[in-house]
């Protein structure tokens, strides 16, 4: 099974995030963390872009395996 395709192991930051109590947070505060999540999202987005390419030229030079 290649790491990508391996199950989020529970307790990982996304897990806590998911199931954090929301109620506290004030309208500001949810917004700003709308924003903050945005800017992860963004940022994983373009980490897996990368992969992608990096796997896709590794795979152009070496041959994919499968």
């Amino acid at each position: 099974m290649d790491p990508e395709d391996r199950p989020r192991p529970r307790g990982d930051a996304a897990d806590r995030l998911a199931t954090e109590d929301l109620d506290p947070y004030s309208q500001d505060e949810l917004t700003e963390r709308i924003v903050l999540l945005e800017a992860e999202i963004a940022r994983v987005t373009r980490h897996r872009a990368n992969a992608a390419a990096h796997r896709a030229a590794a795979d152009a030079l070496f041959g994919k395996k499968g």
